[in-house]
């Protein structure tokens, strides 16, 4: 089952542009989603992702992609 990513185009902590590319390296073959989640109150204070059912929450875009490595399902 591949993987199930969202971001959110709104965030102010985190750019789509560079969060993209880093995403797609850590999950292949993750389905990328990129629109807003209606999670404003925590996206106004966090770089958030949205993974497999899931949100994940750091202080920078960086925290949040390293956080997340834990949640990527591995491709058989």
């Amino acid at each position: 089952m591949a993987n199930d990513i969202r971001i959110c185009d709104k965030c102010k902590h985190m750019k789509v542009k560079t969060a993209l590319p880093k995403l797609q390296k850590l999950a292949p073959d993750a389905e990328i989603k990129v629109a807003c989640k209606s999670y404003c109150g925590p996206c106004s204070r966090f770089a958030f992702i949205f993974i497999n059912g899931r949100y994940v929450t750091a202080p920078t875009e960086d925290e949040v992609i390293e956080k997340i490595a834990k949640y990527v399902k591995k491709s058989k």
